[in-house]
């Protein structure tokens, strides 16, 4: 299926960022664990490549333990600080700040030598729509500093939230590319919830996540649902359909119901601990 979604005040989010990033020591990247590099704007490394940098491989209880470790070793392996975190249970926070001094350890070297005590590391929070960047702030931070929701594109404007003497967070909205150079990406991206449902086929989607079980999660659909997986993906909603009792006027099964339920237990986690992508999977993930 192809996946395309820009709204306009992305393009002037990434102009602000870009000025933004004049004012800040470290970058908080925050990816979703189950994609870590789909959910990746390619833009962040180039905007940031002169700063500190943390990577935040967050809903790391929903993907697969295996994939969190071999995500955070490659992610290493590449130069970035990195954390396991659950933001909206909290998980993981309490390493935040050693991770952040140890990120910044050569401005706070720089600092000292120069005389300047207790300035605090200003940090940017940054990642695509829906990756969880307000619901951490708001954990972190203890108190409701940043707005949240469960759909793209709440964050519309950027506000800093002083969390104590040495941090300082600036918020900023996410951001996309104009387009899916990778469709393989922007699939994953769409079943994660980061597009929005509502331009997109509920029924097609479903069918691709299903086709994505089925190859490395086999039981996953069995387990929930309590039948075989057929080979045919809308033989499957046509299944979970009848399980769930999704039925139509003159009992014509509902797939479409069917579809976004199984979507539904996906992104929450009722179909176990699940990761879309692997290092060495994507071009330039070796």
């Amino acid at each position: 299926m192809n996946v395309q979604w820009y709204p306009g005040h992305m393009t002037k989010a990434r102009r602000a960022m870009q000025e933004d990033m004049k004012l800040v020591d470290l970058l908080i990247e925050l990816v979703d664990a189950r994609a870590p590099l789909s959910s990746r704007n390619p833009d962040i490394d180039q905007l940031g490549k002169q700063k500190a940098r943390l990577i935040l491989l967050n809903k790391a209880d929903l993907a697969d333990a295996k994939g969190n470790e071999r995500w955070t070793a490659w992610f290493q392996a590449q130069g970035f600080h990195v954390l396991q975190v659950n933001a909206r249970e909290g998980t993981g926070l309490k390493a935040i700040n050693s991770a952040v001094a140890s990120a910044c350890q050569e401005k706070l070297e720089r600092d000292r030598r120069r005389g300047i005590q207790n300035r605090p590391v200003r940090a940017m929070v940054a990642g695509i729509p829906n990756v969880g960047k307000s619901t951490f702030i708001n954990s972190f931070a203890g108190r409701a500093a940043a707005k949240t929701g469960n759909k793209p594109g709440v964050t519309r404007g950027n506000q800093w939230i002083r969390l104590n003497k040495s941090l300082e967070l600036l918020d900023t909205p996410g951001i996309l590319w104009p387009k899916f150079e990778d469709q393989t990406a922007g699939l994953r991206l769409a079943l994660l919830g980061s597009v929005k449902d509502d331009i997109l086929n509920t029924s097609e989607l479903a069918a691709e996540l299903v086709k994505a079980l089925k190859k490395d999660y086999p039981q996953a659909i069995p387990a929930r649902y309590g039948f075989e997986q057929p080979n045919d993906p809308y033989q499957t909603l046509e299944e979970v359909a009848r399980v769930r009792k999704c039925m139509q006027k003159g009992g014509v099964y509902d797939t479409e119901k069917a579809a976004a339920m199984l979507l539904d237990d996906f992104r929450s986690g009722k179909l176990g601990r699940i990761t879309l992508e692997m290092p060495g999977e994507k071009e330039g993930a070796e």
